[in-house]
């Protein structure tokens, strides 16, 4: 393709360079727009300067993509009200062995569910519960982070549903679901365990540090949630002291006293005791934490809608007032069988449905179709307003890809794309060793200077059309080649992908002392592990 004119040229750049900038560094000083605005501001700008006409641009847009998008997002959230996340982080403290088994394990489950949910969803879900891990068992949440961001990015590669850029080759290439997978599963395992054992190499020492006071053990449940009913549990994380922790049994007892006295809301003043054991506090401590002692009986000052009530509880009846709230919370849970029920339905139909939709991808079915239906059905199995389930959808995700569809179109119709493809795609050919590392090295590079779905977009029809020159045989596998690589590039540094911004921030907003992943931090580890990776994946992919 030759170039377009001049103006077109130069326009066409900078309307690019300004989506590819607003991509990366979203928080510009001199544009703090964001990424979604910036793409939206790219694919102005490209029709603004008339790179691309308003029918051209709409023309860009890519529906089966962003049905594909929209119909997994519902999926996921579905799944996740379903307690699919909180049943894969609890596999990752069941019976654990100290560090290396807990690292070992998150990169497993990370990897497995980020082929099936998406890289992005499983980082936002896991990140909190991973920090917490690391934080119960007194390690770094460094190695933890690592491995999440990168497994799951790895992990991602063996499905079209893994990440974005798998969906627009999937889209692009017409290769099934079935394919996909049978193409790219024997990489991703390797490449899974390649990049955990390195991670055990690097952290070794971090990992082998022992502390008596800490024991590696699930996270204990802190807050009873009463949902449609039942009683179930909410994490958050573990309190190393064991001389202050607010337990469930003072909890079953507060509820206990609640209940003799009427009382609906409460919030206690007085510091917490353990009740199993037979030391009481003293007079002192009581008064000092708001308690009074009075005729040899324990007054407990009780704050309830601003207004202080009192209550008289006699140390000895502790225990029978915590069996009595054990024998109340049975009682309360036998009245609502029918709830509990309908909500155990429920699960089970949502992880039918999803399995459906996953057998439906394997058949080769409509990718975008089956994943929108499998949606639909869970929105009317839930009959409720499904706004709620709605609005957990990343719609600004879907207007990111929108400008982004428009500006990568615009930038295509430049020319300098094909132009710098023709001077590389001698020299870039699959059936080498030579043409794939260059290819490779390229593929690389591009994803994180631009990131990988525009990377993908640029390349895509191009990598195809030179495969198609060597054998029709070989399209399939250079689509496959390149979504491995586009996918393990995003490990090389900290901006290479989505997830692994998406692990950064939530570990920042967890505002924990020390446990951040930063870029430098990140880009140690992922250039040595991303080329290894890379190099051990393209030599099973090639052979298959």
């Amino acid at each position: 393709m030759a170039l377009a004119a001049t103006y077109k040229v130069i326009l066409g750049s900078i309307a690019f360079g300004i989506f590819w900038v607003l991509a990366v560094f979203p928080a510009v000083p001199f544009l703090p727009i964001g990424r979604t605005a910036g793409s939206l501001l790219g694919a102005m700008l490209m029709v603004v300067f008339g790179v691309l006409s308003p029918d051209q641009a709409y023309a860009a847009i890519d529906l089966p993509i962003l049905g594909l998008l929209f119909g997994t997002m519902v999926v996921s959230a579905f799944l996740e009200q379903a307690d699919m996340f909180k049943y894969l982080g609890n596999l990752l403290a069941w019976k654990s062995r100290g560090g290396k088994d807990l690292l070992f394990r998150v990169c497993l489950i990370s990897a497995f569910s980020s082929a099936l949910f998406t890289n992005d969803t499983v980082c936002v879900v896991l990140t909190e519960f991973v920090l917490k891990i690391a934080k119960q068992n007194n390690l770094p949440a460094r190695p933890f982070l690592l491995a999440l961001a990168s497994s799951a990015n790895i992990g991602s590669s063996a499905t079209p549903i893994g990440n974005p850029q798998n969906l627009v080759i999937a889209v692009s290439s017409g290769i099934s679901f079935g394919q996909f997978l049978k193409g790219l599963v024997g990489a991703m395992l390797v490449g899974v365990l390649v990049n955990a054992a390195m991670l055990l190499g690097y952290f070794w020492k971090a990992l082998s540090v022992k502390n008596k006071d800490v024991e590696v053990a699930s996270v204990v449940p802190d807050e009873l949630e009463v949902e449609n009913g039942v009683i179930s549990h909410r994490f958050s994380p573990a309190t190393m002291s064991h001389q202050t922790s607010f337990n469930s049994q003072d909890l079953e007892a507060t509820l206990a006293s609640a209940s003799v006295t009427g009382i609906g809301d409460i919030s206690l003043r007085s510091k917490q005791y353990n009740t199993d054991t037979d030391i009481e506090p003293s007079a002192t401590e009581l008064k000092e934490n708001g308690t009074h002692v009075a005729n040899g009986t324990n007054e407990h000052v009780i704050l309830v809608d601003g207004m202080h009530s009192k209550q008289l509880m006699k140390p000895s009846a502790s225990r029978r007032i915590r069996e009595a709230a054990i024998e109340e919370s049975a009682a309360e849970v036998e009245e609502v069988p029918s709830g509990r029920w309908r909500r155990i339905a429920w699960k089970v139909s949502v992880y039918l449905v999803t399995l459906g939709m996953l057998v439906a991808l394997l058949m080769g079915l409509n990718l975008s179709w089956t994943a929108i239906t499998a949606a639909l059905v869970l929105v009317v199995i839930d009959f409720k307003d499904a706004q709620q389930c709605l609005e957990k959808v990343s719609y600004s995700l879907l207007i990111f890809f929108c400008g982004m569809f428009i500006t990568v179109d615009g930038f295509n119709r430049t020319g300098i794309p094909s132009a710098l493809w023709d001077l590389v795609e001698p020299y870039s050919r699959i059936d080498t060793a030579s043409g794939l590392a260059l290819l490779s090295l390229m593929v690389l590079i591009l994803s994180n200077i631009a990131s990988n779905v525009p990377t993908v977009l640029l390349l895509g029809a191009r990598v195809a059309t030179s495969a198609a020159k060597i054998s029709p045989g070989q399209v399939d596998k250079a689509w496959l080649i390149l979504a491995y690589v586009s996918t393990v590039a995003g490990n090389l540094s900290l901006l290479g992908s989505a997830a692994n911004l998406i692990v950064c921030e939530q570990a920042r907003r967890a505002q924990v002392s020390g446990y951040n992943l930063s870029f430098f931090s990140h880009l140690r580890f992922g250039v040595p592990s991303t080329l290894v990776v890379t190099v051990v994946g393209l030599l099973l992919v090639t052979i298959s």
